[in-house]
């Protein structure tokens, strides 16, 4: 079962490698098989059914071709064996050099067990061959499989193993990965790793007098699709330095003479409010721009419970007591202890580099460290301001009639499905865990990637089986929960809702005037089916209407901006011929109307509102008739 599943993975792992890291070099070595051929074995004897499948050389496609035709061992394998292989093919490639640089990646599932060395014990061959990885600088990340994926064994050996493992990851820089699932293996191997850079070194300001210096890291980034740069085929095929670049330039020409092209100098870049375009240079910019210092300077706390998950914006980072610093170390422990006791968190201001584009206000998350060898911390999330917030009202359902409303049946029918579709259950591992879970998206990019660099005219592969059970729902869960499936179809009835024209689609953004609460959406859609009619100009009897009415038409692409003008013009008129207030309900709602059609087209309501000349303005004073004494 392993075998089958890493087959079938390994070829995405060198695909990966051909687009992020095009020049790393990649040997393999198989073990388990019945053949044995390496190095080691001719010079000093031993390391028997090891084979150097390809010895370190570029990423190129002739591995992916290796990988889809490994031979299967049938013979025990000794992963010791292997590793020691492996450390002496790169240490005879790069000697002393590339320190920190040279990985070993094991895969295994760990079901055979070790040979007993000629002297000593399996744990001294593990703590001399750890040693050596620390001395030239070689990295090992071992994948080890479980669960459905290794098919049982003896637990014995299983165990004896995973101490082996977990030595070296206690001696030298490894890591040991347990996966189970064929999903989990092939996310469990990261194929680019980033060096993690700080985006802050400085001060953590809790007051005047009391600061932390810490560093703050990038703890989760989103990936991208790698940038796919135009070719160009125009070269000489005899040219062997040409680069197949495209290159764009731009030309801005004058609207009165389009012959003419604008140089540099006679440009200046606009900004669009509303309809308009402002003309802004680059001098006055400059000085309105806003040009923070750098610093990060706690605003207060707040209990965890106020800040809600779906809150955090954009990606995670973490904070870190400044490495070396003892006192910076304790500060932030015991800060950190102090806030996970009392379930707090803690509110920052953030500029992250001097004269950025603008402050972050987010919020800091004690995070306790388990291992005494690594200090304690924070994570941090960016919040969002009040701009940022999208509140959808949606309506209650008590505003429904009560034949649309759901029963106990119903209910208890729509919380089964809920509880079986949960990732995480509650006495089971979750799954489609996010550090063993690949993007599918990306995954099937690759393999399309591939299959275009070998005939350009390939179709799109359908997704990998691996990759389905992240896009579709588990077979066997919905299999074995059938009958909450069928309860929950049963409870249901699914009825065909008639589409509705793009005009009345945007009329039934607000209630028409003189639906019932009681009518259904049939009655709304009824009503509004007839074509309406035609309006030029907004009427005295229903100013309110024929505006919604003349902004949902779209005769052009000013017209929004005319119906704005005239509903304008039309609550000057109101307040103008107002006698004692008669006019003032009636111009209330014009204003609230032309406030939510500014909102729709994106106008500012005060540039509008601006517009109106001091003489205007003052006739918008209520007139009163003298007092007589």
């Amino acid at each position: 079962m392993f075998f089958l599943k890493f087959k079938n993975f390994a070829p995405c792992l060198s695909r990966k490698k051909l687009i992020y890291r095009k020049f790393d070099k990649v040997g393999v070595v198989l073990f388990g098989t019945r053949e044995t051929d390496n190095v080691l074995t001719k010079e000093v004897g031993g390391y028997e059914h090891v084979v150097v499948l390809r010895d370190i050389e570029v990423v190129n496609g002739d591995l992916v071709d290796a990988f889809q035709e490994l031979p299967r061992g049938t013979f025990d394998g000794d992963y010791l064996d292997a590793i020691v292989v492996g450390m002496d093919m790169l240490i005879k490639k790069y000697q002393a050099t590339n320190k920190g640089k040279k990985r070993l990646c094991l895969f295994t599932n760990a079901l055979c067990p070790v040979k007993y060395p000629y002297e000593g014990t399996r744990e001294d061959q593990v703590n001399t061959i750890a040693a050596q990885m620390s001395a030239r600088g070689v990295k090992m990340e071992s994948v080890i499989a479980r669960g459905r994926l290794n098919g049982g064994g003896n637990q014995r050996i299983m165990d004896e193993n995973d101490r082996l493992l977990n030595l070296f990851s206690e001696k030298t820089s490894a890591k040991a990965v347990y996966v189970e699932t064929p999903t989990a293996l092939l996310g469990a191997l990261r194929t680019r790793n980033i060096s993690p850079v700080t985006i802050f070194r400085g001060d953590l300001e809790l007051s005047s007098k009391m600061k932390i210096k810490v560093w703050v890291y990038k703890k989760t980034i989103e990936e991208w699709f790698p940038t796919l740069k135009k070719y160009s085929d125009k070269a000489p095929p005899t040219d062997r330095f040409a680069t197949h670049e495209v290159k764009l330039d731009y030309e801005y020409k004058s609207v009165e003479d389009p012959s003419k092209v604008v140089p540099p100098e006679q440009r200046i870049k606009g900004y669009r409010y509303g309809p308009q375009v402002v003309p802004i240079s680059s001098a006055e910019r400059d000085v309105v721009k806003f040009k923070p210092e750098k610093s990060v300077k706690l605003l207060g706390f707040a209990d965890a419970s106020n800040i809600m998950r779906h809150y955090y914006m954009k990606d995670v980072n973490i904070f870190i007591p400044e490495p070396g610093n003892t006192c910076a170390a304790f500060a932030v422990s015991a800060l950190a202890r102090a806030m996970k006791e009392m379930n707090k968190v803690a509110i920052l201001r953030c500029v992250w580099r001097r004269h950025q584009r603008n402050a972050v206000v987010g919020v800091l998350t004690p995070n306790i460290s388990e291992k005494d060898s690594t200090p304690d911390s924070f994570y941090f999330n960016v919040l969002p301001f009040a701009e940022d917030v999208r509140e959808f009202q949606f309506p209650s359902f008590s505003n429904f009639p009560a034949s649309w409303l759901p029963n106990e049946q119903q209910q208890e029918a729509a919380d089964n499905l809920v509880k079986m579709l949960d990732l995480a259950p509650s006495g089971k591992q979750e799954a489609l865990l996010p550090d063993f879970t690949p993007n599918p998206i990306l995954e099937r990019f690759y393999h399309h990637l591939e299959l275009k660099s070998k005939h350009s005219d390939a179709a799109v592969p359908p997704l990998d089986e691996t990759l389905k059970t992240i896009t579709e729902p588990d077979p066997d869960l919905l299999s074995a929960n059938k009958n909450v499936v069928d309860a929950f179809c049963k409870s249901f009835e699914l009825k065909e809702h008639p589409r509705l024209k793009k005009s009345s689609k945007q009329l039934l953004r607000e209630k028409p005037p003189g639906l019932d609460e009681e009518e259904g959406y049939e009655g709304a859609t009824n009503a509004l089916s007839p074509k309406p009619v035609k309006i030029k100009k907004i009427g005295d009897s229903s100013p309110v209407q024929d505006f919604e009415v003349m902004m949902s038409g779209r005769d052009g692409p000013d017209w929004a901006g005319k119906v704005i003008t005239d509903m304008k013009n039309k609550i000057y008129n109101l307040v103008e011929n107002s006698y004692v207030g008669d006019n003032h309900g009636k111009t209330l709602e014009c204003l609230l109307a032309l406030r939510k059609g500014c909102m729709l087209e994106q106008v500012g309501l005060i540039s509008i509102i601006c517009e109106f000349t001091d003489d205007e303005a003052k006739t918008f004073l209520v007139k009163k008739e003298p007092k007589l004494e």
